[in-house]
């Protein structure tokens, strides 16, 4: 194994991606998204590609841009959220999604990486999570052409699980606040939602980091086992951090209360 993973730019380490690829990808919502890889990808013209991540990203961020070229032909996440193109293709039939529930979503990923093939969980027992019919594919006309089947469900002392499979995927892209040359990564606060998850799923892991550094071994949150190409990242790439939704209010004035 290659002791220094450090890839100058995010375009050449993604110079081996091709049509079809699938690739877990490291955020929540706009939180800690690993956008120079996700330009870099888009900037490949890769097509077909397959995306698990807790969501899509928004309208024209994150990944919104690759959904929006048309790029992404099939997605497995948690909630579709403010991602108004993502609603309109997923309704439409351009897109393929597979939406699961938040936790097991975490924890398929978890287990991929781990090399466990599937688990037991409780979480959506007694939905169509679980006996199928979530709707994977729409036709043009709303109507649903492909529905998910029926998941194995077993009881273990007296209360029923549902089986649900590790996901492994081709690519994971994530970011992280430091890393250093061996792979190992720390990530900042929010930051440290999907990324360690994304990460470990992923066959070729790249990591874009804010600061390329030494790490004590006791701070490391993801060791370099998991990370195949390290980028670093620009003090201006470093920076660039989109917020979702940034709402203000003016509190409003009590009462018999004076300034």
């Amino acid at each position: 194994m290659r002791g220094d993973k450090v890839i100058a730019t995010a375009a050449e380490a993604l110079a081996d991606v091709r049509d079809g690829a699938s690739f877990a990808v490291g955020g929540f919502g706009l939180s800690g998204i690993p956008n120079v890889l996700i330009q870099a990808l888009y900037d490949t013209g890769v097509r077909g590609i397959g995306v698990v991540s807790n969501n899509c990203g928004v309208d024209g961020g994150g990944l919104g841009v690759l959904l929006e070229a048309g790029r992404i032909g099939r997605v497995t996440a948690s909630y579709i959220g403010d991602n108004k193109e993502f609603a309109r293709q997923y309704l439409t039939g351009e897109l393929e999604v597979e939406l699961t529930p938040q936790g097991s979503l975490a924890e398929r990923l978890r287990a991929g990486g781990c090399g466990i093939p599937a688990f037991y969980t409780p979480a959506g027992v007694g939905t169509p999570v679980a006996d199928g019919g979530l709707p994977l594919r729409h036709g043009p006309d709303g109507s649903v052409v492909l529905a998910s089947p029926p998941k194995e469900v077993r009881e273990f002392d007296g209360r029923a699980y549902v089986l649900e499979h590790g996901i492994t995927t081709d690519f994971a892209l994530v970011r992280a606040a430091r890393g250093d040359r061996h792979g190992n990564l720390v990530f900042g606060k929010a930051a440290r939602n999907f990324n360690p998850l994304a990460a470990m799923a992923g066959r070729v892991t790249i990591a874009e980091v804010e600061e390329l550094t030494e790490l004590d071994p006791d701070e490391i949150h993801l060791p370099g086992v998991f990370v195949q190409r390290v980028v670093p990242l620009t003090p201006e790439q470093a920076a660039d951090k989109a917020v979702e939704r940034r709402t203000t209010s003016v509190p409003a004035e009590r009462e018999g209360t004076t300034s």
